[in-house]
């Protein structure tokens, strides 16, 4: 990938950052507390992870894990404790302080704009938020996820499917057809079982039993 593709997939990702922080700004203090899609997070949760995958370069990230022995579940509660704020207005202080970041782990850009677009909606769908990220934003994202399983098992979940977007460009795999828009599609491969009912085609059967065993495991 080249320099002036990275520096692109960066300014979405600022984009869809700063997009997410002016909407959790109209949230009251209760609804921080609304439960996620993400099990066992609330909103505060969410937005303290983003902060901590903005903050995070490789080597901050190895210590982590070795601190916490390779556990990414310790890893991660260690950084949400360590990002959240006295309170929700002082948590939002704190992600809008990275919104601009472009510090990460890896070279995988489209992992990290895929770890933005993902967790907003985790947090948009049950506050009832109609925003959502552009397609421009969700393309990429849905292109890395069908190519590979990163932080999330995508590849694994959408291998001999063809997934067709019908509000932008992505396309990928063959077999039996799964299509909808390209958030729904990329919601799905990051294991979003609430968005199936948004996706058509004889494939969807064979995706939502991939979620559900995935779920289960």
């Amino acid at each position: 990938m080249t320099r002036s593709q990275n520096a692109e997939l960066w300014a979405l990702a600022s984009a869809e950052r700063s997009a997410l922080a002016d909407d959790l700004a109209t949230l009251s203090e209760d609804q921080w507390r609304i439960e996620t899609l993400c099990p066992a997070w609330d909103v505060e949760d969410v937005v303290a992870h983003l902060i901590s995958a903005a903050s995070m370069n490789q080597w901050r990230w190895l210590r982590s894990m070795v601190g916490a022995r390779f556990r990414p579940d310790v890893h991660n509660q260690r950084r949400l404790t360590e990002h959240r704020g006295a309170s929700p207005a002082e948590t939002l202080e704190r992600f809008r302080a990275v919104v601009d970041s472009t510090t990460a782990p890896s070279g995988h850009i489209p992992a990290y704009l895929g770890e933005i677009v993902v967790h907003a909606q985790d947090i948009r769908r049950p506050a009832g938020m109609r925003n959502a990220p552009r397609v421009e934003s969700l393309t990429p994202v849905a292109g890395f996820f069908a190519r590979r399983d990163f932080a999330v098992d995508s590849r694994t979940r959408a291998a001999g499917l063809h997934l067709r977007a019908d509000d932008g460009p992505f396309v990928a795999g063959s077999g039996p057809e799964v299509t909808g828009s390209t958030l729904a599609l990329v919601m799905c491969m990051a294991g979003r079982a609430a968005y199936l009912e948004e996706l058509d085609g004889p494939g969807v059967a064979v995706l939502g039993q991939r979620l559900r065993e995935g779920a289960a495991a």
